[in-house]
């Protein structure tokens, strides 16, 4: 089959590769017919490099159609329509009897410390392959998948796999009051569902995003849109009575604009050897915290901050005089997908599109193309927002 691979920084390629086969009885085989580009996906391209290794097959926001199930698979039948969730769980361990998938007992990659495994995402997360390919096998089957209807076109489905979840997951997470205000930091994907899903919720969104065409996205569905300038703290301030926002969703992560030292640092990472590098990774301050700063100066007192972005390193340094001062509560976590599909699938379903699920791809293409659209994607040009790559016909 043919695979997009991770070969080096900024370097992927599609390769041919081996098709998957079932492995375990608990496993089914999936023809992919759509897998999306996340904007984590860009932290592999960029910075996680020394967690990889050259050929892994990348790409975690996949559906598709069952061809083959193992032996023990009881809920699946070839010729099924599903997405599959990034995170691999079980359903039966103590954490995912919590709504913790993430954080799967059975699937934990413990050689890292880490919580559950992910498709396509690291020696960190279990170097399963992902689902930026013509197939995909899908470990405990059973469990990691969602059933969807056969009618409707694959985009109301597809960011169930992942980010309508996660943005789903990071507005619970804000335990905003009724009526609050949400400020959100970034205006990519995640960002962009985090503000449409608080809004249907009946919130005030102020969304801040340096680039043009997200605001403008943004402001169709009815968000009030800042430019990221030295003044946008101070705006949000002046929008919410001087106090700040009831809580933030900082859904941009390790790579946000800002710092020139840590992105110095990032950049040294991709040119160390790898044991040194995972090293660096591992105890070293490399996130840009750019976002995490300007969320805790725009928060109120006593308000929240939700995490929804990507962050790797374990050595960063936060204003924890100025965290405990303000009273600040900071939730965030890998999404529990499972956990909140039975509060999404009505809501893609609906032929009114509240949250705006068709209303988020700006680049369609065959997997072919994949490698030319990661470096659209990571540089933000042509407009692009959401690139979803078609590996077979649905």
């Amino acid at each position: 089959m043919k695979a997009l691979t991770w070969q080096g920084k900024r370097n992927v390629t599609v390769e041919e590769v081996a098709d998957p086969v079932i492995q375990q009885p608990a496993d089914a085989i999936i023809r992919i017919t759509s897998s999306a580009i996340c904007g984590s996906d860009l932290h592999l391209y960029e910075l996680l490099g020394p967690f990889l290794d050259r050929g892994d097959i990348l790409g975690h926001e996949p559906m598709g159609v069952v061809v083959e199930v193992g032996a023990n698979v009881t809920k699946l039948k070839p010729g099924d329509r599903v997405v599959i969730p990034f995170t691999i769980a079980c359903g039966v361990c103590f954490f995912c009897l919590r709504g913790l998938q993430s954080q799967c007992e059975t699937t934990q990659v413990r050689k890292y410390g880490s919580g559950a495994a992910l498709f396509g995402y690291t020696k960190l997360y279990g170097q399963v392959p992902g689902g930026q390919a013509e197939y995909l096998r899908v470990p405990l089957a059973d469990y990691n998948h969602i059933p969807v209807a056969p009618d409707l076109p694959d985009e109301r489905y597809l960011f169930l796999s992942d980010i309508l979840p996660t943005a789903w997951q990071g507005v619970e997470y804000a335990q905003l009051p009724e009526g609050g205000t949400l400020a959100v930091m970034g205006l990519g994907p995640v960002g962009q569902f985090v503000s449409r899903i608080a809004r249907h919720r009946g919130h005030r969104v102020i969304a801040v995003e340096p680039v043009a065409e997200r605001r403008a996205m943004a402001e169709r569905h009815g968000i009030e849109t800042l430019d990221l300038t030295d003044t946008t703290v101070e705006e949000i301030r002046d929008a919410t009575e001087g106090r700040g926002a009831d809580a933030v969703v900082d859904a941009v992560g390790l790579e946000a604009h800002g710092n020139s030292g840590v992105e110095f640092l990032q950049k040294a990472v991709g040119l160390l050897p790898d044991p040194a590098a995972r090293q660096m990774l591992d105890k070293a301050g490399v996130d840009r915290l750019a976002a995490v700063y300007a969320s805790i100066d725009a928060v109120r007192r006593g308000g929240t901050i939700s995490l929804s972005g990507v962050y790797a390193g374990d050595a960063d340094i936060l204003p924890m005089k100025t965290l405990f001062d303000k009273q600040i509560s900071l939730r965030m976590g890998q999404c529990n997908v499972k956990n909140w599909i039975d509060d999404l699938l009505p809501l893609v379903e609906d032929p009114s599109d509240p949250l705006g699920v068709m209303d988020l791809t700006t680049h369609h293409a065959a997997l072919e193309d994949a490698p030319e659209l990661y470096r659209t994607f990571q540089e933000k040009k042509d407009g692009c927002i959401k690139v979803v790559l078609h590996p077979s016909a649905a």
